[in-house]
C-alpha cells in the first residue's frame, strides 16, 4: 500500500478521528491482530463468534500506528490514532474502493461457478508478460480478501486481475463497486451454491451477472460461449465468447489433450490464430486459456507474449496439482468441487495413461434439493469411463453408489484412509476431490508419504 496520511484515510472512509497525529502516515493495512506490520492501520472485524474490538489494544502494543473502531474506547493506548466509524467491514472496503482510484491500470474482474482461480492464474500469466501484474492470491476473493488485494496495490503495478467468489445474491455487485472493472469475466454458471439462490441455475447466472454492474461503460464482458446460459446473456457491453462452438469469437480447435502433461489446441479470433501449449491437465483449460487469449488481445499484448503466457501458467493449490511418485500419480484437486469441476477432473482421470485409475470422491456441498441427484451422476459417470476403483466418503457420497454399484463408500475420511492407501499400488493414477470442507488434503498428504 501505497502511503497516505491519517486524515486522509478519515477522509475516505467519512470517518471521526478521536485521537492521533492527522498528519502520521501509514502504509500497510492488517485485520489480524496476530500479523502486525509496524505503523499499520488495524480494522477490527465483527464476525458471529468473536469481535475485532477486544483486541485493539494488543495490535497497537505490536506496532499498529492506530485503528477503526465503532465504539468510544475507554482507555486508549497514548500516540495512536483512532477513526470512529459506523461498521468496520463497510469502512474496509470504503478505503479499498478509495485507493483502488488512486490507480489508473487495467483492472479485470473475474467471477463464476468454477474455474475462477484458473482463470485468474492464466489471465495473469499472460498479463505478466507485458505489464507488472497484481493477482489475488489464495482464496481472498470476498469481502475481506477483496478489499486487501486491492490494498496491496502500489506504483509498481500496471494491470490486476481479481478473482472475486459468492454463494448469495448481492457479493458479485458489492466485490465489483470496489473493483469497478475494465474486464469482467464469467466462466460458467453451474450448480455451485444454488440452494443459496433461488435453487436453480438461473438464479446463479443472475448473481454472476451482477458483475457488470460496476463494468467500466467502455469495458469487455467475456463469456463461456459454450455454456448455454451464458451464450444467450446479452450484457450491454462489447462481449466476447469464448469456446469450441462455432459461436464463438475466440474459437478453440485441433484440441490434442496429453493427459497430465496438459494439453495443445489452436485458438482463433478476429486478429489472429494461436498454436498454444496449456501446461495443465483438463479439458476445461481451453477456457481460461481462451479467455487469456481475449484479455490479452483487448489490453495490447503481441501473439508471442500471449502464447508464451499461456505456457508459463502453473496451477496453485489444491487444483490439479499433478504429483508423481515412481510408477504412481497423484492429481491433487481437493480444493473444493461442484459437479461440473468433479466431472471434467473425472474425464481427465480415464485419459491418464497408466494401467490403473481410481477415485477418491467426497461431499459436494450447497447443492440443496440437487444434492442427491448430482452424487448419483457422478457414480454413473465413473462407472461409464471405467474408472478402477471409486472410493466415496461422507454421508452425500452415499449417493454414488446409486450410480455405481461397485463403488466403495465410507462414512468418514478416517474410516477410509487404510483403503485408499491400499489401492494406491504401483502403476494407480488417483483423483481426489471434494469440496473443501472435506479435508481431504489430508488424504493427500498420507498418499504422498506412501
Amino acid at each position: 500500500m501505497k502511503a497516505y496520511s491519517v486524515m486522509d484515510i478519515c477522509l475516505a472512509v467519512k470517518g471521526a478521528l478521536l485521537q492521533g497525529d492527522a498528519d502520521m502516515m501509514v502504509s500497510a493495512v492488517t485485520t489480524d491482530s496476530r500479523k502486525i506490520e509496524e505503523g499499520a492501520l488495524f480494522i477490527p472485524l465483527v464476525g458471529e463468534r468473536f469481535d475485532g474490538h477486544d483486541y485493539i489494544e494488543m495490535a497497537l502494543q505490536s506496532g499498529a500506528a492506530g485503528c477503526f473502531t465503532t465504539k468510544l474506547p475507554f482507555n486508549t493506548v497514548e500516540g495512536k490514532f483512532y477513526i470512529l466509524v459506523e461498521d468496520t467491514l463497510l469502512a474496509l472496503k470504503a478505503l479499498a474502493s478509495w485507493y483502488r482510484g488512486e490507480f489508473p491500470i487495467p483492472m479485470v474482474q473475474i467471477t463464476g461457478s468454477a474455474g475462477k482461480t484458473t482463470t485468474k492464474e492464466m489471465v495473469a500469466s499472460v498479463l505478466s508478460q507485458k505489464f507488472s501484474t497484481l493477482k489475488t492470491e489464495a482464496n481472498f476473493n470476498n469481502a475481506i480478501g477483496t478489499p486487501q488485494t486491492l490494498l496491496r496495490l502500489d506504483d509498481t503495478h500496471e494491470a490486476a486481475v481479481i478473482e472475486t467468489g459468492m454463494n448469495h445474491f448481492d457479493e458479485i455487485r458489492y466485490l465489483g463497486d470496489m473493483v469497478r472493472p475494465d474486464v469482467a469475466i464469467i466462466t460458467n454458471v453451474g450448480d455451485a451454491h444454488v440452494e443459496n439462490l433461488g435453487g436453480t441455475r438461473l438464479g446463479v447466472l443472475q448473481a454472476k451477472s451482477e458483475i457488470f454492474d460496476n463494468l467500466n461503460p467502455d469495458g469487455l464482458a467475456i463469456l463461456n460461449g459454450d455454456d448455454a446460459l451464458l451464450r444467450e446473456l446479452r450484457p450491454n457491453f462489447r462481449t466476447v465468447l469464448c469456446g469450441k462452438g462455432e459461436n464463438c469469437h475466440v474459437r478453440v480447435s485441433d484440441i490434442a489433450e496429453r493427459g497430465i502433461e496438459g494439453m495443445d489446441c489452436t485458438i482463433t479470433t478476429e486478429k489472429a490464430t494461436y498454436a498454444v501449449h496449456i501446461p495443465s491437465p483438463g479439458a476445461f483449460m481451453i477456457y481460461p486459456a481462451s479467455m487469456a487469449v481475449a484479455v490479452g488481445e483487448h489490453l495490447g499484448l503481441t501473439a508471442e507474449e500471449i502464447v508464451r503466457g499461456i505456457a508459463a501458467y502453473t496451477s496453485v493449490g489444491s487444483r490439479m496439482r499433478v504429483v508423481r511418485k515412481d510408477s504412481r500419480i497423484i492429481i491433487d484437486d481437493c480444493y473444493n468441487a461442484n459437479p461440473q469441476a468433479m466431472a471434467q477432473a473425472l474425464e481427465t482421470l480415464a485419459k491418464t495413461d497408466v494401467p490403473r485409475r481410481m477415485a477418491v470422491l467426497g461431499d459436494m456441498g450447497e447443492l440443496g434439493a440437487l444434492t442427491e441427484q448430482a452424487h448419483r451422476e457422478i457414480g454413473a459417470l465413473t462407472a461409464k469411463l471405467g474408472i478402477d476403483t471409486v472410493v466415496a466418503v461422507g454421508e452425500k457420497s452415499r449417493a454414488i453408489l446409486a450410480g455405481n454399484g461397485d463403488a466403495l463408500w465410507f462414512a468418514t475420511l478416517e474410516e477410509a484412509l487404510p483403503t485408499i492407501v491400499e489401492q494406491f499400488t504401483d502403476g494407480t493414477a488417483v483423483l481426489v476431490k471434494a469440496s473443501h470442507a472435506m479435508n481431504f488434503p489430508k488424504i493427500v498428504k498420507e498418499l504422498e508419504e506412501v
